[in-house]
């Protein structure tokens, strides 16, 4: 639960530092396929939503037939909305999207602890089919990063860069679910596996929440710039310098704490 944690709270910085760097802009300018190809992996590797999204679908799945059956639902739906959405240029505020995402950790979260059933006695909805509706968002937010690229006018060199990147993408997430599964399987074989999965998933809920509220945030600011006594720069680099101080104390902390137990060992 821990761990999750750490991995919510780095996420937040990246989450008003949304979409392609000016770096990465430069760098496709003369860049191959394979630097198209390298961005859609990192991109997915540094994707928290979708890394946290991810996790809770395959949290309890055990068999190697249901994680392909339910992996392969989300890839070929982001596969769909990446590819089509960026080829014709469909597009959205990002920042609704991300908020759409996070509602999907969430809704994950609550569906691994069988909230729906306890707190609202209503059966949910398929979740293979959820799965599938919540990866056509995925992709679509995937998309809003991608066409903020140089993709050129050249529809066949533009698909191929699109296909590129696709490609990246699903590398990298067989990168990060090969780490999940890894962890899962050896954690599953501990004795206190049944007792913190609640807890893990009740956190991923609280991720879910607090990323809904970052994106909810970015998106107010970005519509009502006026509001805000700087720009929106300065408010983007302010946050980050407050996330920043925010890691440093909490670590601070859990070293202070474990010398007390040291010496108290």
């Amino acid at each position: 639960m821990r761990l999750l944690f750490w991995f919510v709270l780095l996420g937040a910085g990246p989450v008003y530092a949304h979409g392609i760097s000016e770096a990465d802009k430069a760098a496709m300018l003369s860049g191959g396929y394979l630097k198209y190809m390298w961005l859609g992996a990192t991109h997915m590797l540094t994707g928290y939503d979708h890394l946290l999204f991810i996790f809770g679908v395959i949290f309890f799945l055990t068999t190697f037939r249901e994680i392909v059956k339910f992996i392969t639902a989300f890839t070929v739906a982001h596969c769909i909305t990446l590819i089509f959405a960026t080829f014709f240029k469909i597009t959205a505020n990002y920042y609704l999207v991300d908020a759409v995402i996070a509602v999907s950790v969430m809704y994950k979260g609550f569906e691994n602890i069988d909230g729906f059933q306890k707190f609202f006695d209503w059966t949910p909805p398929n979740l293979l089919k959820m799965v599938f509706a919540f990866g056509l968002i995925h992709g679509f937010g995937l998309s809003t990063r991608l066409q903020q690229l140089p993709l050129g006018d050249d529809a066949f060199a533009m698909l191929m860069r699109i296909l590129s990147f696709n490609v990246g993408v699903e590398l990298g997430q067989i990168a990060a679910l090969t780490v999940m599964l890894a962890l899962l399987g050896g954690w599953r074989k501990t004795t206190g596996f049944t007792k913190f999965a609640k807890a893990a998933n009740v956190a991923l809920i609280a991720g879910g929440i607090f990323l809904f509220s970052m994106q909810f945030h970015g998106y107010w600011h970005s519509s009502n710039p006026d509001e805000y006594g700087f720009s929106s720069d300065l408010h983007v680099h302010d946050h980050e310098r407050m996330h920043k101080e925010a890691i440093k104390e909490s670590i601070d902390l859990d070293l202070k704490t474990h010398h007390d137990n040291l010496l108290e060992d």
